[in-house]
Order: structure tokens, then C-alpha cells, then sequence
């Protein structure tokens, strides 16, 4: 028979220690966030269903942000091992300037929507990480207020090009004045795609309090207290409007846009240059001849064209196109450490997040996207390590590939 006896004091002592009290809801709401999909289900908990469904919802059957990330889940591994790796570096060149981890913030439209704190925030959070910031032509904080929220962070500008070329032209020329470096041209927006789940949920732009709205908003209360006691949602590019998603989309893009509206932002715009929403192989070549610094493979982020084709499976054609004329990045479907690792092992130069910092935001603010960039960093290193890396350029494609 089992011998028996009492614990000893000490011994009780060694396995009874309770979690220390965090006192801050939102601090204690994140600790228990682990993962982008932790974040995922605490943002859908916080925020109304037509403002999450925004973020977290894609064009038509979303089959192509859907392939997206099975293409990053299909990724299989190789490590190598006995390579020393207690000390790995995150770092990574990004268009001439060093960032300390390998992704950036992408440009996300109407971001105060997700939370009152909205891209200030953000840019709070990139600069105190060292990681650059897209602002989008449809952001809700302006070129000059973000400038002043996060002065040292390495700032980026998103631009749709409208038939009013002036308008686009004062907006490249406020940006670089307040020390944006680099310009993001979307070209995969001839016209707004079809977001179904906005079409369901009668997204208007600001939020209105119809009958739906309000029963939703009762389950979300301090969401519609924080809108509305601070300031009224505006543009980086205009100053109001008052319409739905798609009809706001539909009025500023413009479906005549060509190379030569290409040739005249190159001529107009004196920093780095960067084409966003590339999707083959043969606009690659052309988009860097005609003077492009990056290309960005991006179905934008499967909100435009469904059944678009999934970046990280277009990547190795485009890189043995473009043989190193231009950098080039990848977005859509990124939803950890180990699918930005993957990327960059494949070739990527640079990966761009959107919904996973967008979760953050909607979990808690500005500290809930410096969890995001926690989880993204923490995943990143041991991914890294698990591999057998040292550093990002010691990454291979031969470690990742797709099944």
C-alpha cells in the first residue's frame, strides 16, 4: 500500500502561488491574449458587429483572403540544428533604413472607427518599436496629427490617386513637409470591391444609430461612448462625408487610373516609392521600369477582387522577374510570427500586417497593439531560433516551403 502523509508548510508554499492582481482591466484583459486569434475574439467581444466586421471581413465569398492564409498554413518548415542560437536578431533593411523587426504597420482606412485612440496610437506604438507606420489617404487622423503623435516613427503615406490630381497632389506634398519618407500608391482600386458583410450591416461613414445599430450598441456601450465624446471621425483627405462605405470608395477612386497617372506621381513625389496592390508577374516588371522603389503583392488584404491570387504563392515568380531592381513585400493572410518568417524566408523583403494590429486596437487601445507587436516578436524569435537562425538574412527558402 501508498505510504502516506501530511505536506510539509514549505512544500505547500513552493505550489500555491496565485497570479499576481492586475487591478487595470485592460492590462488583464490582454495578459490572457497569446496569440493574434486571442486578440481576434477579444476585439470581436469589445466592438460592434459593423465596425469588426470591417476589419475582419473581405470581398464577396472571401475566398481570396481565405486562400491566403492557408497558403501560410501550408507552409512546412525545415530547421537546422546545433547553429547557436541564444541570440537572435529581428532586424531587418526596409528601403535603406533599418527596422527592428522585419513587418510594418500597413495603411488601414476609417482606424478611429475600430477605436476612439485610433492610428495616433498606432504610430505611438511603431515609433516606440522601431517598425514603420502606413497612413492611409482614408485614415481618420490627419498627415499633421499623426506627424505630432509620434514624431520619430518612421512614417509612410498611402495614396489613392482621384480624378482630381490636385487633391492627390497636396496630400504627397503635406506628407513629405511633415517628414513622411516614402509613398504607398494603391493601384488595386478602380472601384470599390464588393464587402457583403458592410452591405449586411449598413456600415455608414460616421456610424449611424439606426434601430440595429442601437441594440447592437447597447451590448457595446463604451464603444459608442468613447465616438462620441471625443472628436468627430475626419480624414487625412477630406474633411467630412456622409454616405456608405462603398459610396465614399466609389467617389475618390478613380477607374482611369494608368501608367501615366504612375508616371506622374514618380515626377511629383521626391521620396521612396512604393506600387501596393501588384498581382502578377508581368505589372511587377513594368511597375519598377517605370521608376517603382517596392512592389508590394497585395490583394489588399482579399477586399477587392475575390478569387485574386494569394501573394506568398506569387512571390518567387516576381522575385526571379524583377532580380533585385526593387524590394519586394507581401501582405494579406499574415496572422503570426512564423507566417512573417516564412515570408521573409521565401524572399519577401518586408511584410505588412493590417487585421492583426486592427484586433489589438479593438482589444485595448494603443496597449492592445503593442500586444500584438509582443506576440508578433515573441513568435518571430523563437520561430527563428527553432529554425536555426541567427539572423533574418541567414533565412533560406529552402526553410519554408509550401506544401
Amino acid at each position: 500500500m501508498t505510504k502516506r502523509r501530511l505536506p510539509k508548510p514549505s512544500e505547500l508554499k513552493q505550489i500555491l502561488r496565485p497570479k499576481p492582481i492586475v487591478l487595470n482591466p485592460t492590462e488583464r484583459r490582454l495578459a490572457g491574449a497569446h496569440t493574434i486569434a486571442d486578440l481576434r475574439m477579444l476585439a470581436r467581444k469589445r466592438t460592434p458587429r459593423a465596425a469588426f466586421d470591417y476589419t475582419d471581413g473581405a470581398a464577396e465569398l472571401e475566398d481570396s483572403l481565405r486562400r491566403a492564409r492557408q497558403a501560410f498554413r501550408s507552409v512546412e518548415f525545415h530547421p537546422n540544428i546545433l547553429r547557436g542560437v541564444s541570440d537572435v536578431d529581428t532586424g531587418k533593411d526596409i528601403l535603406g533604413k533599418r527596422s527592428a523587426l522585419p513587418f510594418a504597420f500597413a495603411p488601414t482606412g476609417f482606424t478611429r472607427m475600430m477605436n476612439h485612440e485610433g492610428e495616433s496610437a498606432v504610430g505611438r506604438v511603431a515609433q516606440r518599436n522601431g517598425i514603420p507606420m502606413g497612413l492611409s489617404t482614408m485614415a481618420t487622423t490627419s498627415i499633421e496629427d499623426l506627424a505630432a503623435a509620434a514624431p520619430e516613427a518612421r512614417k509612410w503615406f498611402q495614396l489613392y490617386v482621384w480624378r482630381d490630381h490636385k487633391a492627390g497632389e497636396d496630400l504627397m506634398n503635406r506628407a513629405w513637409a511633415a517628414g513622411f519618407d516614402t509613398l504607398m500608391l494603391t493601384v488595386d482600386t478602380p472601384v470599390a470591391g464588393a464587402r457583403l458583410r458592410d452591405v449586411r450591416n449598413g456600415l455608414t461613414i460616421p456610424p449611424a444609430l439606426t434601430l440595429k445599430t442601437f441594440v447592437d450598441g447597447a451590448m457595446h456601450p463604451s464603444w459608442w461612448f468613447n465616438l462620441l465624446t471625443t472628436e468627430p471621425l475626419t480624414f487625412a483627405s477630406l474633411s467630412q462625408f456622409d454616405g456608405t462605405v462603398a459610396e465614399l470608395l466609389n467617389q475618390l477612386f478613380d477607374p482611369t487610373l494608368n501608367f501615366d497617372d504612375l508616371d506622374w506621381v514618380r515626377q511629383t513625389w521626391p521620396g521612396k516609392l512604393v506600387i501596393k496592390g501588384v498581382q502578377n508577374v508581368d505589372d511587377a516588371r513594368d511597375v519598377v521600369k517605370h521608376g517603382a522603389d517596392a512592389v508590394l503583392l497585395s490583394n489588399h488584404g482579399g477586399r477587392q477582387l475575390d478569387r485574386a491570387p494569394t501573394p506568398i504563392e506569387l512571390l518567387p515568380a516576381v522575385l526571379d522577374e524583377i532580380q533585385g531592381d526593387a524590394e519586394v513585400w507581401v501582405d494579406t493572410g499574415v496572422l503570426s510570427g512564423g507566417d512573417i518568417v516564412a515570408a521573409i524566408a521565401r524572399g519577401a523583403d518586408a511584410v505588412l500586417i493590417g487585421r492583426a494590429f486592427l484586433y489589438g486596437l479593438m482589444a485595448g487601445g494603443e496597449r492592445g497593439v503593442q500586444r500584438c507587436v509582443d506576440i508578433l516578436r515573441a513568435e518571430i524569435v523563437r520561430t527563428m531560433q527553432l529554425l536555426g537562425v541567427r539572423t533574418l538574412d541567414d533565412l533560406k527558402p529552402s526553410h519554408a516551403t509550401l506544401r
